[in-house]
């Protein structure tokens, strides 16, 4: 009884209370603000030691509580039609710019209801009055700000090319005679913030004084427009200013909104955001002034340590050793990810020119000259970081770029006398540098080409050459043996004597299987031959029980079917191409990147340990390949060459000619072998020896042509790569 009285008392006390009008309360709040500035006579107070915050805050409350309580979706309320017809936004951006009473940048919260066109540009205009000083201490609101913006382009995308443009693009629709109706939800409020010349409409209420009007003749006066002029793409240059920010939070939330934008973009905002924006320019250029940054010199071994760094996570992991230059350097590499992210996820139109803008700016204008430089630091530098570069570049786009300006567009086949590509040439020389640091970091850039996801880089190093099989011999009767295949009689390495010495090139020679210009030799027989060319006295792996030819073929079966599916869609035939008797012959050309590759080859047993590690590395990538061209080419021994040519087999074949004669003239050679091998696994203390480089080049061509025994196993057969085939069992080929 008591409860049911208390609630009758409490309903009848609500009844007597009066409502509050929200629209006096908000134009109560605006008053306070304008009567302060128009009665103040301090203009040095701060505005957070005044009520201005919280008057504001105030009417942000009733905006908000307003647009909950409205039924009708898009229609604005009447302090919302308030606060758009007394400009109070203009308003609000115009002292913040003058900076009349205290910064007010801050002030209005990214919560702001933001349902109309006018309201947008308004925005826009806050925005712009707010970027003006870098390292500005309202970054955070700042980003808040452009957060909501870019929030509710993506809900209606239309919306960007009105935040870009203003009125202009409503002009020159309505020149061509295309409707000019506004995008969805603010079409409904047009004609009521809009007067007939297109201008917001400006009624007084009640007489009273309200924006800028009653502040006229105390703030400076404001010249800059927002249909466009001085207003452009002002959300833009915000966005890449922030994303510049000392803030690691602030900048990447920039990024964040700035890749949103430019992949929502309709067609007409891409082509402004390319014709009449800084957007590319700014974007590349920033590039640029971070690769200048970096130091002179960088270790490629520090280099290639941050070669994961993402533009979400510019910074290394703490527990990484530091170096000079390393916050440098994983600034650059961050935001080159996220150039290569812009350009896989924006609009065409905007991918489009800045990879051009990359291309021109940064790499033919920054980059090159640094890789054709006569320093060697400058040299070893850059192109270290090219190769880190293209380990994180993903855009089909930009690959295809750096691929032409790596290797240029030519596509016919080599000749041994031509002028190639400017950039390619010196690349091929620093493949064959004086410097075996230049060496090893221009192979390794040409092994993460190698691994790319793109036809033109193999085409344009290798096939290019191996089209019509041109390698091959013409009318050569079959060999009846394995050494008439090699030719040894023919070769400076093979003498008599030579032979006498007791090398053979395999354990017992027999017939050689058949074999036809189809290229399809027996894999036993391909197999063999590359595990019994290295001589019994110049190997060591058994000795130490280590793992031999079947590991080899474990990793060789994962990067084989990884190499398939990367080049699954290019369309390669499974079978040599037949040879046409009635195509004129022509000479035979390796190509320049196959001719210092095999160049390399032959001087195994003369060259660093590290730097024979990546020449078979790279040879090795190509050999993965399965195109039935560089198959036959590089993994069959048995095919009869043309006059002049060599193969990677009968390199390798010339290179133990070369090492059975320096094993006469090494004393006690198996043992030293051995040390040297114990040496490279860690097993016996790595002291110096006579003779060591040819010892290592030893041991290192033995396990390569256990690499290259496991590549042409996983391959078999050779005309059909797609086919899925086991690894024989251990011990067995």
């Amino acid at each position: 009884m008591l409860s049911r009285l208390g609630a009758l008392l409490q309903e009848a006390v609500g009844a007597r209370e009066p409502s509050i009008d929200l629209l006096q309360a908000f134009v109560e709040h605006w008053k306070g603000i304008t009567h302060y500035y128009i009665e103040s006579t301090d203009e040095n107070t701060p505005a957070k030691k005044t009520d201005i915050p919280w008057r504001l805050k105030q009417m942000l409350d009733i905006l908000v509580y307003e647009e909950q309580q409205q039924v009708a979706v898009g229609e604005a309320g009447p302090c919302l039609e308030y606060l758009l017809q007394h400009k109070i936004l203009e308003t609000l951006c115009t002292l913040g710019k003058a900076e009349v009473g205290g910064p007010l940048r801050p002030a209005l919260s990214p919560a702001t209801p933001l349902p109309n066109v006018s309201v947008l540009l308004l925005f826009q205009k806050l925005l712009r009055l707010s970027g003006t000083a870098p390292g500005s201490v309202t970054e955070k609101e700042e980003v808040q700000l452009t957060t909501v913006l870019c929030s509710k382009i993506q809900q209606d995308p239309e919306l960007l090319a009105y935040i870009l443009e203003g009125k202009k693009i409503v002009g020159r629709k309505k020149a061509c005679g295309e409707p000019t109706a506004l995008p969805k939800d603010t079409a409904s409020h047009r004609d009521k913030d809009c007067s007939h010349d297109g201008a917001p409409a400006r009624p007084q209420l009640d007489g009273e004084p309200c924006g800028a009007q009653a502040l006229n003749s105390h703030m400076p006066a404001e010249t800059e427009q927002l249909d466009g002029g001085t207003a452009e793409s002002n959300l833009i240059t915000s966005l890449l200013g922030l994303c510049q920010s000392k803030k690691s939070r602030v900048a990447l939330k920039a990024q964040e909104n700035l890749l949103l934008l430019v992949s929502v973009a309709s067609p007409a905002a891409a082509t402004y955001l390319v014709q009449s924006s800084p957007c590319c320019p700014a974007i590349v250029q920033h590039l640029c002034q971070l690769y200048r940054s970096m130091p002179v010199f960088l270790d490629p071994a520090d280099i290639a340590a941050l070669e994961g760094i993402s533009w979400r996570l510019p910074s290394a992991p703490s527990d990484e050793a530091s170096f000079p230059g390393k916050e440098a350097l994983a600034a650059f590499l961050g935001w080159f990810d996220y150039c290569d992210h812009l350009i896989t996820e924006a609009h065409t139109v905007v991918a489009d020119a800045l990879v051009k803008a990359v291309a021109e700016k940064f790499f033919v204008e920054t980059l090159q000259p640094q890789l054709l430089h006569v320093s060697e630091q400058s040299i070893l530098t850059s192109t270290a970081l090219l190769t880190a570069m293209l380990h994180q570049l993903r855009s089909p786009a930009l690959l295809r770029e750096a691929a032409a300006f790596l290797l240029g567009t030519d596509r016919q086949p080599e000749a041994p006398r031509d002028n190639p590509h400017a950039l390619y040439a010196h690349l091929i020389g620093h493949c064959d540098h004086l410097s075996d640091e230049i060496s090893i970091a221009t192979l390794r850039l040409f092994e993460e080409l190698l691994q790319k996801p793109h036809e033109g880089i193999i085409r344009s190093l290798v096939l290019r050459n191996l089209e019509g099989r041109p390698y091959v011999a013409w009318g050569s009767p079959e060999p009846e043996s394995y050494e008439d295949t090699l030719d040894l009689e023919e070769d400076p390495y093979f003498t008599d004597s030579f032979l006498d010495s007791g090398f053979q090139p395999r354990a017992k020679p027999r017939l050689a299987p058949a074999t036809s210009y189809d290229g399809k030799t027996a894999v036993t027989e391909i197999v063999n031959s590359f595990l019994c060319l290295v001589p019994e006295e110049a190997k060591t792996s058994a000795f130490l029980e280590e793992t031999g030819y079947d590991t080899y073929v474990h990793d060789a079966y994962g990067l084989f079917q990884e190499c398939s599916s990367r080049v699954a869609s290019w369309g390669w035939p499974l079978t040599p191409t037949p040879l046409d008797p009635h195509e004129p012959e022509r000479p035979f050309f390796e190509g320049h990147f196959l001719r210092v590759l095999f160049d390399r080859m032959s001087r195994i047993l003369d060259q660093p340990y590290s730097l024979n590690l990546q020449v078979t590395s790279v040879l090795s990538r190509l050999a993965l390949f399965p195109h039935p061209h560089i198959h036959e080419y590089l993994l069959d021994p048995y095919i009869s060459l043309a006059p002049g040519c060599r193969s990677l087999f009968s390199v390798l074949v010339r290179v133990i000619g070369d090492l059975m004669q320096r094993i006469q003239r090494v004393p006690q050679f198996p043992g030293k072998l051995l040390l040297v091998r114990k040496q490279l696994t860690g097993q016996a203390p790595g002291e110096q020896l006579d003779h060591q480089t040819l010892l290592q080049g030893v041991v290192v061509l033995e396990e390569f042509c256990k690499e290259l025994a496991a590549i042409a196993f996983v391959k078999f057969p050779p005309h059909d790569p797609r086919q899925n085939l086991s690894p024989a069992p251990e011990g067995q080929v």
